[in-house]
């Protein structure tokens, strides 16, 4: 098969602009442009740790001068969004609904066998949601039975809204408290939306379409991690077939020794240019999700440590990725201290890269942005590992 040869640099060209963080703004200003962003990305994901402010939130700051967490609330409101469980919970064009039917339908099939009591809870809950409209986890009453083991240890009522929302009988949107608001899909899907069940194909298709257009080069595991609920047989045959038909192109990249990467065929002649601003990134921001790809093509080693015990953490809880042109430059431990309006610094960790007087200057600014995405009007830094770096930044502050 012929593959299209390219450089370390123009790959990454290519990553960071499917990604939408060539430049800021690239997909406009204000309210319409959370939209572009959603429906380029074709997914945004959310996380509700806030530590810093909220991933999806600042997905959205990271590309939006001036984001307002308004403008997506109205997104949704207008049916021009929805919430769903793909691979994680994520914010999707209505458009694209239909193409959560697959995974709907794959989890009313293959989830685990209801008792009857189960069966009739949630009855009872989905003529509660029909008759009185829609509701919070709070609005019914406590039904546990046990005192509660852990995180994950949900009560009935919680346990029955979940099912009901993964296999469709519901969808859900959020309060001003980031509460889920379940609802019937009647009252929330537009009526002019295709909601068909599309083929194993079709679906297939899809999301090798929708993964490489947010990736920009992807391996095939990558794509298959979108599709799980079909075959992977399948994806790898569909993406022949898109290969065969000229709209995917194989790829390869000068010294990496890989498997097989592919991109779609209209960056094979784009002419990209990289603004050279500072991002600070959101560890599930699209371009971070997969660590294995920061290492192929950024070299950097990346991982969120929440998830890490605090004895074998390296750089923080909750490092954010910092990024200056196609090169990660440092990582930010950091909280949002809300009740003093302070941005606490907890750790400003740099790569073994050399930073001149404009990137600092650049990353300064992007540090005093994220204060301001925050909501905090002062910035303290307590530890780096950079003493010329930090002084320069502290000073620009």
């Amino acid at each position: 098969m012929n593959q299209h040869i390219l450089t370390p640099s123009q790959a990454r060209k290519i990553i960071l602009h499917a990604a939408g963080l060539a430049k800021r703004a690239q997909f406009g200003k204000g309210p319409e442009a959370v939209y572009q962003v959603i429906d380029h990305l074709g997914f945004v994901q959310i996380d509700t740790n806030y530590v810093v402010e909220r991933a999806h939130h600042h997905t959205f700051a990271s590309r939006i001068p001036d984001y307002k967490q308004e403008w997506l609330n109205d997104l949704q409101e207008d049916g021009r969004i929805f919430e769903f469980f793909i691979s994680d919970a994520g914010y999707m064009p209505m458009h694209d609904f239909r193409f959560s039917l697959p995974v709907k339908e794959s989890f009313s099939v293959n989830g685990k066998p209801l008792t009857q009591a189960e069966g009739s809870l949630m009855k009872k809950i989905l003529d509660r949601i029909e008759r009185d409209g829609p509701q919070t986890v709070k609005d019914f009453d406590n039904d546990r039975q046990e005192a509660s083991s852990g995180w994950w240890d949900w009560r009935p009522s919680k346990i029955a809204l979940e099912r009901l929302y993964m296999d469709g009988r519901l969808m859900c949107t959020r309060n001003k408290d980031f509460h889920k608001l379940y609802d019937l899909p009647i009252n929330i899907i537009p009526s002019d939306i295709d909601t068909t069940m599309p083929t194993q194909e079709e679906f297939a298709r899809h999301i090798i379409r929708r993964t490489l257009q947010a990736l920009g080069i992807a391996y095939v595991k990558e794509i298959a991690w979108r599709a799980r609920r079909v075959k992977d047989n399948l994806v790898k045959q569909e993406l022949q077939k898109l290969v065969a038909e000229g709209e995917i192109i194989q790829v390869a990249i000068e010294g990496l020794k890989s498997a097989p990467l592919y991109m779609l065929s209209g960056y094979k002649n784009k002419k990209i240019q990289l603004s050279g601003e500072a991002f600070i990134l959101s560890p599930f921001d699209v371009l971070n999700v997969f660590r294995h790809r920061l290492r192929d093509f950024f070299n950097f080693d990346y991982q969120i440590e929440c998830f890490v015990p605090e004895p074998k953490r390296k750089y923080g809880y909750f490092s954010l990725p910092i990024l200056i042109g196609d090169t990660f430059v440092a990582r930010m431990d950091s909280k949002a201290e809300r009740k003093q309006k302070t941005l606490l610094i907890h750790n400003l960790h740099f790569e073994q890269v050399e930073l001149n007087e404009a990137m600092l200057e650049k990353l300064t600014d992007a540090i005093k942005a994220f204060a301001r995405f925050n909501q905090c009007r002062e910035i303290t830094i307590k530890k780096s590992n950079n003493k010329k770096y930090i002084k320069a930044i502290k000073d620009g502050l």
